[in-house]
């Protein structure tokens, strides 16, 4: 992806703290009106590379252009041109809605009436119209969500940066999230989302794995999932599958095994047998071949790295 096409061109990105080097040398790009998602452990680098790229922590070295932008050279450009929302509320409590959005509007320069329109499209858009004269203290943790949103988008960035938007918000509110996400995407807005929900994850274009500072993988979430092609997944169940999974681990032919809920998944040669494969392992109740889901794919690269 190249000129108007692209809305972040990574090259050698890296950042040191000292002798430490938190982001080794990533190299990416995202393109305008893509949903790509970062994913990683904790400590993997993903919030040094997401302050990075918003121009709140100067790069060590290489390169990173946002909308156009120079991080090192232009951190305040940058700043313009995106929006970003971060996992913790961070808005002022004992401020209203409308006053929070105005607050912020404010401060990217939004003209008066320019402001007071922005604002009431983005509660139209977010369904917040009802609630603008609420403290945001006391709104419920998913219309707080929305509104950090509001805030986020009320100078029509090009690109905005989430960082983990869902995280304690019930399903229902986080699928509607998601929704409001594929509506700015469809509109032209580039989105730059972390999660720790990998089926959200589900949700993106495409989707890099950072871990130890390097980017380990790049794909869309169907070809992720083919790097597991080589091997078989099964869904093994039992009365005590945490107590079964050092046994299962030891068999010659299963590559990994893991907890999955209140299963095991396990990968497995794909020229096993599973009547055989799990016979010699006394507690098993059943084994079903299933698909893989990006949650098996993070285990295995994050198994990989370890």
């Amino acid at each position: 992806m190249t000129g108007n096409l692209t809305a972040i061109e990574v090259s050698g990105l890296e950042k040191r703290f000292g002798s430490f080097r938190a982001v080794k040398g990533i190299d990416f790009t995202v393109g305008r009106g893509e949903i790509y998602g970062f994913l990683g452990a904790n400590g993997a680098g993903k919030s040094t590379t997401i302050k990075m790229l918003c121009g709140l922590l100067e790069p060590s070295g290489g390169t990173a252009l946002v909308a156009g932008v120079d991080v090192a050279k232009d951190p305040e450009g940058v700043k313009r041109k995106i929006g970003y929302m971060c996992q913790k509320f961070s808005l002022y409590e004992d401020l209203t809605a409308a006053e929070n959005v105005e607050f912020f509007g404010g401060i990217y320069g939004l003209a008066e009436k320019r402001l007071r329109q922005r604002r009431d499209e983005a509660f139209e858009l977010l369904e917040l119209t009802g609630r603008r004269d609420t403290f945001a203290g006391d709104l419920p943790r998913g219309f707080q969500q929305r509104l950090a949103l509001a805030c986020a988008i009320v100078h029509e960035p090009e690109i905005i940066f989430l960082d983990e938007p869902t995280a304690g918000v019930d399903p229902i509110q986080r699928r509607a999230f998601w929704d409001l996400i594929y509506s700015f995407s469809a509109a032209g807005t580039t989105i730059f989302v972390t999660t720790h929900f990998l089926d959200e994850a589900e949700f993106c274009h495409r989707i890099s794995f950072i871990a130890d500072g390097v980017l380990v993988a790049e794909n869309s979430p169907a070809g992720l999932k083919e790097l597991l092609s080589a091997w078989r997944l099964y869904e093994v169940r039992a009365a005590d599958p945490a107590t079964l999974l050092p046994a299962v681990r030891r068999l010659p032919a299963v590559h990994a095994a893991a907890l999955f809920g209140d299963t095991l998944h396990v990968m497995a040669d794909a020229a096993a047998v599973p009547d055989r494969l799990f016979a010699g392992v006394s507690g098993v109740t059943a084994v079903e071949p299933v698909a893989p889901t990006l949650e098996d794919v993070f285990l295995h690269i994050a198994g990989k790295k370890s």
